[in-house]
C-alpha cells in the first residue's frame, strides 16, 4: 500500500495525488528493471522506525487535559529532543518531551487518531544498508 499525505478525509488533493502516481511509477519502473535482469547496486538510506504511539494527558475520567503545543504542531519527522515543548495544558502550563534520546515525532494531532487515543507515533531515525539486489539467472 501507499499512504501519501497528509490529506483531510473526503479531499482530494491534486498536489498530493500527484505525489501518490510518482511513487506508483517509480515502484512499477523498479519491478520492470529487476525483472528484465538490471543488477541495483548497493545502498544505505536512513528511515523512520516506529516505536510506540503516545496519547494525550487525560485526568482520572479519560478526558483529554492537553494539546499538542503550538511549535510541535505541523512539525511531523522533524527532530524532537528532551526538554522541547510537547504538549500544553488548558491552563497554559507547558509540558515537555521527556526522553534520553531524540525522536521524531509523525501524524502529529491527527484527527482521525482522537478516537484511537494518539496524539502522535514516535519514530526513531535509522539507516538501513541493501545489498546489491539483481533476479537469479534461471
Amino acid at each position: 500500500g501507499v499512504e501519501v499525505g497528509p490529506q483531510p478525509q473526503g479531499v482530494a488533493r491534486a498536489d498530493v495525488l500527484d505525489k501518490m502516481r510518482k511513487i506508483v511509477k517509480h515502484g512499477l519502473d523498479f519491478v520492470q528493471l529487476f525483472n528484465e535482469g538490471k543488477e541495483f547496486p548497493p545502498c544505505t538510506i536512513e528511515v523512520f522506525k516506529i516505536m510506540e504511539k503516545v496519547d494525550y494527558p487525560r485526568n482520572k475520567n479519560g478526558e483529554i487535559i492537553a494539546i499538542i503545543h503550538p511549535k510541535l504542531q505541523d512539525q511531523d519527522w522533524q527532530p524532537l529532543k528532551n526538554g522541547d515543548p510537547l504538549f500544553l495544558t488548558l491552563d497554559g502550563e507547558v509540558i515537555p518531551y521527556q526522553g534520553n534520546c531524540t525522536i521524531y515525532p509523525t501524524f502529529i494531532n491527527e484527527a482521525a487518531y482522537y478516537e484511537k487515543k494518539q496524539a502522535f507515533v514516535k519514530t526513531e531515525k535509522i539507516k538501513l544498508t541493501a545489498k546489491h539486489l539483481r533476479l537469479p539467472l534461471s
